[in-house]
C-alpha cells in the first residue's frame, strides 16, 4: 500500500464537502435463502462428485474404503474457532490489588480451555499524536503472553466508550472535531461512568476526523494486517463500544440519516482497504441509531468478512442473522458469564444461567464464544465458576466452530492412474469459515497434490467428498493428508479433529485400517 497516497485520496472527498453517491439502503430481511453470492473464490477446485463406481460411467472404478477416522473428543485449537478469553473489555484490563498487571493478564491468558484472547482499547489509548501508534503497556503484555502460550489475539479499537470517563477521540483531535450531545437519558446507578457522564458523539463526517480515522487504520493495518498473531479485528462502527448504536439515546449526530449511512459506508471501505488479509468482524446490531448497519453487514459478507453479536438474549434479528448466515462466514458470539458466587448462579431446575448461555451459543452455530465477566475481568472470576461447573464449558469447547476430519478415504485406479476420494465430516456446529484446502504429499515432495473444496464445506451434517489424483505409479499408503483453511487469501494450518493420531503439523499419515 502507498500509504501517503492512500491517506490523501481518502480525505479529499469529505474535505471538499463532496459526499459519495447514496448507496441503496438495505432493509431488515430474513437471512435464510437470501442471495449472498457464491462465496470466496475457490482456486484449484477439486472434483466433488458424483462418484459412480461401476461401468460404463465409472469415475472411481472399483473404489474401496481403505481408511476411516473417527471424531476427536479433545479441544481442537484451529484458526477460525474457539473460546475467547477477555483480557480487557469496556473498562480495561484487570487491576487486582497486590498483583502485578503481568500476573493478572497471564492468569487469564493461560486458562487451559480457552484458545484465543481478546482486547478492547479506546482509540485515545493507542494513539496520542498524529502519525504514530503508542499502544498501552497491557497491549504489549498481552501479545507477548499470547506468543508464549501459542494463542492468537482478536481486538476492537473503540471509537467511543460510554464506560470510560474520557472521550474516545485522541487529544490531538479534540480541538478540531466537535462533539454533539445525544438526545435522551440513560438512567441507572450514578456511581457508574455510563450513568453519570454527559454522552456525546463526534461529528464523524468532519474532514479532520475522517483523515485521522484513515490514518489510524493505515497504521494498524501496516503492523497487524496478516500478522500471524492476530485472529480478527472488529469493525469500528458508530456509537457505543463501536457496536453500531447509541442506545438508549435518540437518533444520531449526523446532519441527516443519509449522510450517516454514506459516512459509515465510506468508513467501512477504508477498513476493507487496510485489512485485506485479516478478517473484519461486523456487529449484527439492529439499526437503532439509523446509521446504515444493514448496508455494512451486507458489504461485510459480500467481501467474505465475518459477523458478531454482543449478546445472545436480546434481539431476534441477531439470532436470525447468526443462525442463517452463509456457511463460509464465521460468527463471534459475546455474552458475559457470572462468577461461581452462589448469589449469581441463578439456578433454575438444576441449570445455571451460564449453562443457558453456552447452550444457546451452540444453538446459533457460533465459531467463537467469549469467556468474560462483564466489567470484572479476572482469572479467579472465570475459574470460580468453572471449578464448580466444568461440564458446560468443556462441552462448548469441544463442539463450537467446525471440527473437520477425513471420515472415509477411498482408493481406486483409473486407466492405470491411482487416486483417492476423501470423505470429509464435520462434528462442529458451524461450517468451515472460508475454503478448505486438501493436500496429499510425501515427505520428499515427489507426491504433492493439492486442491480445494467449495466454500463452507463440509457443513455440520453429511459427508463432502473430494477427489485427488496421484502421480502414475504412486503408492497411497504412507502418504500424508493435510488440511489448510484459506481466509482472505491467507492459508492457515489446520489440525484434523480426529481420534486417530496426527503428525506434529496436523496432517494424517495414510494407512489401511479397514479390510473389505
Amino acid at each position: 500500500m502507498k500509504r501517503r497516497a492512500f491517506l490523501q485520496a481518502g480525505t479529499a472527498g469529505l474535505a471538499t464537502g463532496i459526499i459519495p453517491a447514496a448507496c441503496a439502503s438495505i432493509p431488515e430481511h430474513n437471512w435464510e435463502k437470501h442471495d449472498w453470492g457464491s462465496g470466496p473464490e475457490v482456486k484449484d477446485r477439486l472434483y466433488q462428485g458424483p462418484f459412480p463406481q461401476y461401468p460404463p460411467a465409472a469415475v472411481v472404478p472399483d473404489s474401496d474404503v481403505v481408511m476411516v477416522t473417527t471424531p476427536s473428543k479433545d479441544i481442537v485449537p484451529n484458526y477460525g474457532m474457539g473460546l475467547v478469553v477477555y483480557v480487557s473489555g469496556d473498562t480495561g484490563p484487570p487491576r487486582i490489588p497486590g498483583e502485578t498487571l503481568e500476573k493478572s493478564i497471564e492468569d487469564l491468558v493461560k486458562i487451559p480451555f480457552t484458545q484465543k484472547i481478546y482486547i478492547r482499547p479506546n482509540w485515545r489509548e493507542v494513539q496520542k499524536q498524529p502519525g504514530k501508534l503508542e499502544f498501552p503497556d497491557w497491549w504489549h503484555i498481552t501479545f507477548e503472553l499470547a506468543k508464549r502460550y501459542n494463542k492468537r489475539v482478536g481486538f476492537r479499537i473503540m471509537l467511543e466508550n460510554p464506560d470510560s470517563p474520557e472521550p474516545g477521540m485522541p487529544e490531538f483531535l479534540m480541538q478540531k472535531v466537535p462533539y454533539v450531545k445525544l438526545k435522551g437519558e440513560w438512567k441507572g446507578d450514578p456511581s457508574q461512568a455510563r450513568y453519570k457522564k454527559e454522552h456525546k458523539m463526534p461529528r464523524y463526517e468532519h474532514p479532520a476526523y475522517q483523515a485521522a480515522f484513515r490514518e489510524l487504520n493505515a497504521m494498524l493495518g501496516a503492523e497487524l494486517n496478516g500478522n500471524p498473531q492476530v485472529e480478527y479485528m472488529d469493525t469500528m462502527m458508530y456509537g457505543f463500544w463501536g457496536e453500531g448504536h447509541a442506545w438508549p439515546f435518540e437518533g444520531n449526530t449526523f446532519p441527516s440519516n443519509l449522510v450517516a449511512e454514506q459516512t459509515w459506508m465510506k468508513m467501512l471501505e477504508t477498513q476493507l482497504e487496510c485489512w485485506t488479509k485479516t478478517p473484519l468482524v461486523t456487529n449484527t446490531e439492529p439499526d437503532f441509531s439509523l446509521v446504515g448497519n444493514a448496508d455494512l453487514l451486507d458489504r461485510t459478507i459480500r467481501t467474505h468478512n465475518w459477523i458478531r453479536t454482543d449478546t445472545i438474549f436480546i434481539e431476534n434479528t441477531q439470532i436470525e442473522a447468526l443462525s442463517n448466515r452463509p456457511a463460509w462466514i464465521a460468527a463471534v458470539c459475546e455474552v458475559g458469564i457470572t462468577t461461581g458466587d452462589p448469589q449469581r448462579l441463578q439456578i433454575d431446575e438444576g441449570i445455571t444461567y451460564n449453562e443457558k448461555i453456552t447452550s444457546h451459543v451452540l444453538d446459533v452455530g457460533a465459531n467463537y464464544w467469549s469467556v468474560w465477566n462483564w466489567h470484572n475481568e479476572a482469572a479467579k472470576n472465570v475459574l470460580s465458576y468453572y471449578e464448580k461447573y466444568p461440564e458446560p464449558i468443556d462441552y462448548v469447547a469441544r463442539h463450537i466452530g467446525y471440527r473437520v476430519f477425513p471420515s472415509f478415504i477411498w482408493s481406486f485406479v483409473r486407466e492405470g492412474t491411482p487416486g483417492l476420494v476423501v470423505g470429509l465430516a464435520n462434528k462442529g456446529v458451524a461450517g468451515v469459515p472460508g475454503v478448505l484446502r486438501l493436500t496429499v504429499f510425501s515427505d520428499d515432495r515427489k507426491v504433492n497434490v493439492s486442491g480445494c473444496v467449495d466454500p463452507g464445506y463440509p457443513k455440520p451434517a453429511g459427508i463432502r467428498q473430494a477427489m485427488l489424483m496421484l502421480p502414475p505409479g504412486a503408492e497411497w499408503q504412507g502418504l500424508k493428508l493435510k488440511a489448510e483453511l484459506e481466509v482472505k487469501g491467507v492459508r492457515h494450518p489446520m489440525k484434523w479433529a480426529c481420534h486417530q493420531r496426527t503428525n506434529p503439523d496436523g496432517s494424517l499419515t495414510l494407512r489401511r485400517n479397514v479390510r473389505g
